[in-house]
């Protein structure tokens, strides 16, 4: 059975908390509550989508192309597609956003795979997922809402999944996509 994302998780690494409000093709909104010292575990680029969030309680702090924007209650941060950025908790007080990812795409699938993997207690690092499933997942559904690490170049990124689905593929990671997906 799919994983529902009206249900909430949280990464118990990066201690944020994923909560899917609507899913269109327009934009994917969710609830992101970020408590103390939580934080987006890498600093990325989404290709193909805008990120806006909408800061509904506490301070949030977003690094957008190395400029530093500080968002509070009642505020906007924008993120424009393909610039890379990274968003932290900037308060000792827990943080909540309402995110939009714009237009929403395949992004849903994306989160559905994080949240299982998440739930399934498959974390690990200080980036608290599975890098090398989560890269398989994006390649096994030939995602359009990709979100890449800023350091890593597009055709390296590409070429890395296409290793991962190789290795996924033959690991019998397929199971687990059909399971968080299906």
């Amino acid at each position: 059975m799919a994983i529902d994302l009206y249900q909430p998780f949280t990464n118990p690494v990066t201690k944020e908390t994923f909560r899917c409000l609507s899913c269109t093709d327009e934009a994917y909104v969710m609830e992101w509550i970020v408590q103390p010292q939580g934080y987006v575990p890498f600093e990325h680029i989404h290709v193909s989508q805008d990120e806006i969030f909408h800061v509904k309680q506490g301070e949030i702090r977003v690094v957008i192309d190395r400029r530093e924007q500080i968002g509070r209650a009642g505020e906007t941060v924008t993120v424009p597609r393909g610039v890379r950025h990274i968003a932290y908790n900037n308060t000792p007080d827990s943080l909540v956003c309402i995110v939009e990812y714009k237009p929403g795409m395949d992004i849903s699938r994306s989160f559905q795979c994080f949240s299982g993997l998440t739930c399934d207690g498959d974390v690990y690092g200080r980036y608290g997922i599975n890098i090398p499933k989560m890269m398989y997942f994006m390649k096994r559904m030939d995602m359009q809402a990709v979100a890449r690490p800023a350091n890593l170049p597009g055709p390296i990124f590409s070429a890395l999944m296409s290793i991962f689905y190789v290795y996924g593929s033959l690991a019998g990671w397929e199971k687990l996509y059909r399971k968080y997906t299906e």
